[in-house]
């Protein structure tokens, strides 16, 4: 101590011969640490609580990422704004990407897999399955009919994925809390390839930030959430050399030209009438709208509904105007007697009815239209002469449900989003790039998106990749035989069919949205991970 007096003393003496006008330089700081998770716009952020569901103890991190579109250069950033190479990206987009991970108390994250879930839209944000699946929460919602208003019903979810994996939740940029800015930002994100570079980057940075590299590693896209899967593990794969155990696809539409939307803009192209065929007859089965004495085994009776849509049925749509009357006549008879559809309006329609069609006529008598998303669901329809369903039954009777449910959760237990507004679904379509870039293509191309080649390469490069399908059969979304059919024309080998498993159930779109059917689709997706996480116990 006697030493640093004597030195300190010694400075103050100095200072007085220089003259008291002298002031001693400033101590220069150290330079700031550059943030990786920050950026122009945006900057990370972060909520940590604690919670139990099921017996499980974990920790529930709520927070976001900011990422970049592709070309972003992180190093120059990283440099300062002086730096001149960084000049080029000061005004780039960029996107704040909020996510939900929770992550089982005391595990070793080298043995305990990890789950990255998202919906689909596009422009969705995850609160569907975040609120009817698998988080530790689940809302209930009525099996049929529209469900009544707040207040919601929320439990302890009893079939959350935590007994198998962690699980984050993530929104799509411009969905939920996420949020996007700068030039051109809907060029940035709103597409195909670039909402597959969004996904891959906030990977990247999720498993850096939290330490998760050597987990082993699942992907679980519903609906748009399919395409967004197969373009992603792809390019995690081959761009970023990180490989995936597992992708589980809910509710799927790869080549976005089998969808039965709105196929007569398509002439020519039959198969998503063919596709969509074991949907509505097992709408018209369980509405009690087939004639005759249908078979009562739902699946067997879809069966023989595949068979003839694949044999029969597609002669039949192929011979064109070649058809004679007399056989047009015998089709038309038996697409009756596994729809339940008039004969003059089958006639009328050439044999070829779009899943708008179908929506409306089938209860058009009682003056209802059935649901999109799950068609055991019914509404008054809104136009009594119009030619399709112009809304969801199913959609209008559980939304509330879920979003306002989730919005209560996620600030009250989350503590996160106060003062922010929930994006439950952004209308994205009109911003939305479908052109894609297959592996291999020297150019995106043009028209309906078919991600199936990006798939097929995943699989071919990484033969240890395992696909888990599920679906439901009263899904006109995305009907459940149409996944079926994409997988089963994938240009891959013989030997990697064995990697694709099958799983459906005796629900819609939303699987999850009817009890029985969530607990058999839990034990089929804990069992998969289980089977293919490659953790000895």
């Amino acid at each position: 101590m006697k030493r640093v007096h004597v030195l300190a003393t010694a400075a103050v003496a100095a200072l007085i011969v220089v003259g008291v006008a002298a002031e001693a330089p400033a101590p220069k700081a150290p330079p700031p640490k550059p943030d990786l998770y920050s950026g122009k716009f945006f900057k990370s952020e972060e909520s940590v609580t604690q919670g139990s569901a099921n017996g499980i103890s974990y920790h529930a991190t709520a927070g976001t990422l900011v990422v970049h579109p592709e070309g972003w250069n992180d190093s120059a950033q990283n440099g300062g704004a002086k730096n001149p190479d960084a000049k080029g990206d000061e005004s780039s987009a960029e996107a704040s990407i909020f996510f939900v991970y929770y992550a089982k108390d005391g595990a070793d994250p080298e043995k305990r897999p990890i789950t990255f879930v998202f919906n689909g839209g596009p422009g969705s944000a995850t609160v569907w399955l975040h609120m009817g699946a698998w988080g530790p929460r689940r809302v209930i919602t009525a099996e049929d009919s529209h469900n009544p208003a707040a207040p919601y019903q929320v439990v302890d979810n009893d079939q959350t994925l935590l007994d198998a994996s962690d699980l984050v939740f993530i929104d799509a940029p411009a969905t939920g809390f996420s949020r996007v800015a700068g030039k051109d930002k809907e060029k940035a994100f709103f597409g195909v390839d670039p909402d597959g570079e969004a996904f891959a980057s906030f990977i990247q940075e999720f498993l850096a930030k939290y330490n998760r590299f050597n987990s082993p590693k699942y992907l679980f896209g519903e609906s748009y959430g399919t395409p967004r899967s197969a373009v992603l593990v792809n390019d995690l794969e081959t761009e970023y050399d990180i490989d995936f155990n597992g992708v589980i696809l809910l509710s799927q539409i790869l080549n976005f030209d089998l969808s039965v939307d709105r196929p007569e803009l398509n002439p020519g192209v039959n198969l998503p009438y063919q596709l969509a065929l074991p949907t509505y007859a097992a709408t018209a089965w369980y509405h009690k709208k087939l004639p005759g004495h249908p078979e009562q085994d739902l699946t067997k009776f879809v069966q023989s509904v595949e068979r003839f849509a694949m044999g029969e049925y597609a002669q039949a749509l192929g011979a064109g105007a070649g058809i004679s009357k007399e056989r047009k006549q015998a089709v038309a008879q038996k697409l009756h007697d596994f729809t339940g559809l008039p004969m003059w309006y089958i006639m009328k329609a050439n044999l070829r009815i779009d899943g708008g069609e179908f929506e409306k006529q089938l209860l058009d008598e009682n003056g209802l239209s059935t649901g999109r998303l799950d068609t055991r669901f019914s509404g008054i329809t809104l136009d009594p002469l119009s030619q399709k369903s112009d809304y969801d039954p199913q959609s209008a009777s559980i939304s509330s449900a879920y979003v306002s449910a989730f919005n209560a959760y996620v600030r009250n237990k989350l503590n996160f989003g106060q003062g922010r507004m929930y994006v439950p679904s952004a209308r994205l379509f009109r911003d939305w790039d479908f052109r894609h870039k297959a592996p291999g293509a020297q150019f995106a191309a043009r028209g309906a998106a078919n991600v199936m080649p990006d798939l097929a390469n995943a699989m071919k490069q990484n033969p240890n990749l395992k696909i888990l399908l599920m679906g439901g059969y009263y899904d006109l979304a995305t009907p459940y035989y149409e996944g079926w059919y994409e997988m089963h024309q994938l240009p891959i080998p013989d030997s990697l069919q064995k990697n694709i498993q099958y799983h459906y159930y005796a629900s819609g779109h939303m699987v999850y949205a009817h009890q029985d059917s969530l607990k058999e689709m839990h034990d089929a997706t804990a069992g998969f991970i289980r089977s293919t996480s490659n953790v000895k116990d």
